[in-house]
């Protein structure tokens, strides 16, 4: 599955990359093919807009020791829905015109996308030791890929190769209707729907749906607790066995991601295998690797066979989106260049 990395279009010196979230964005320069320097992680809520950061970058004492001249060509993941010019930020009070921040920038060349589009096309060049197995199977070449990832939100993509080259899902399968597999969760369904008439995969599999579900569990447990927690403090909790509700609920929540992680491999036929990202998964360590994620994954009744063949792995590369959109600039340039030949 993993392929060389491709070389950088042209000869037009480093370009910017940038991963940009609701709390931060995430910049690099990209030197040479898969080479990222001076990287650096800024405050939103520092700069009144994208254009602001991105000049602060660029003029950091970071930047300039790699970057003498400008900077032309450029790529960013942003999460958030990209359709057309201007693009809204739904968890950040940014908004910006896609060609203008171009041409405020100075860039020649400026690619936008979302950031688990970016994390998608990212999966074709992790190195082996940015990822790593969680349960059997093996990954059959050429094939399409899932992708999951729990965080803020539940980002659901995956790539299909076409020939030489991977085309990514623009998915919003985090927003399909949870389905329970067990009690438990039918027990925690009816306490979501006293809030919620429609409970979505990621109303419950992501850093709300933890505080969701711990305060479901807290009620229907003999022990009724009631003390609020956030999904950083149920988390640590559960892994530190200070807290038995906080462990159940990350619990039920890795089983949770399992079983809509198959759902993904049976939809898009994911024998290429199923990779984990987001910011919630990478954290649980030995917890999640001793959870029923995988138990969940396979458990599929008839397909059971077909599942346990399709393996699953963790993304434990830093900077995964750097690689994506790097992937996709690539694209661009090449395709630009064929163009004007």
């Amino acid at each position: 599955m993993l392929t060389k990395n491709p070389k950088i279009p042209g000869n037009a010196g480093p370009r910017l990359l940038a991963d940009i979230g609701g709390t931060n964005a995430r910049f690099a320069l990209e030197t040479h093919s898969h080479q990222f320097e001076a990287i650096m992680v800024l405050a939103c809520n520092a700069y009144p807009d994208l254009q602001a950061a991105i000049t602060a970058y660029l003029a950091s004492p970071e930047v300039q020791a790699v970057c003498q001249s400008p900077v032309r060509q450029a790529a960013i993941a942003i999460a958030n829905p990209i359709d057309g010019d201007v693009v809204r930020m739904t968890n950040h009070h940014w908004t910006f015109s896609i060609e203008a921040l171009r041409q405020g920038c100075g860039f020649k060349n400026l690619v936008v996308v979302n950031d688990f589009t970016a994390l998608a096309m990212a999966l074709p060049h992790l190195a082996p030791h940015e990822r790593i197995q969680i349960g059997g199977g093996t990954a059959q070449p050429h094939r399409t890929i899932g992708l999951i990832g729990p965080g803020t939100g539940l980002g659901v993509s995956g790539i299909i190769p076409a020939g030489q080259h991977w085309v990514p899902l623009c998915s919003e399968g985090g927003h399909v209707s949870f389905s329970p597999n067990d009690e438990t969760e039918i027990a925690i369904l009816r306490q979501a729907w006293k809030t919620y008439p429609h409970v979505s995969a990621e109303r419950l599999i992501s850093g709300m749906g933890l505080e969701i579900m711990y305060r479901a569990l807290s009620q229907l447990s003999d022990a009724h607790e009631t003390e609020e927690m956030n999904a950083a403090d149920i988390t640590r909790r559960a892994l530190d066995g200070s807290c038995e509700i906080c462990a159940r609920t990350v619990a039920c929540f890795c089983a949770m991601l399992g079983t809509i992680a198959g759902n993904l491999a049976m939809t898009l036929g994911a024998t290429g295998g199923v990779y984990i990202g987001g910011g919630i998964v990478p954290r649980l360590g030995e917890f999640f690797a001793r959870s029923a994620f995988r138990q969940r994954f396979e458990a599929k009744g008839r397909f059971a066979d077909y599942l346990a063949q399709i393996p699953t792995f963790l993304i434990t590369a830093e900077y995964p989106a750097f690689l994506g959109v790097s992937a996709i600039l690539n694209e661009r340039l090449s395709a630009s260049d064929i163009a004007n030949n």
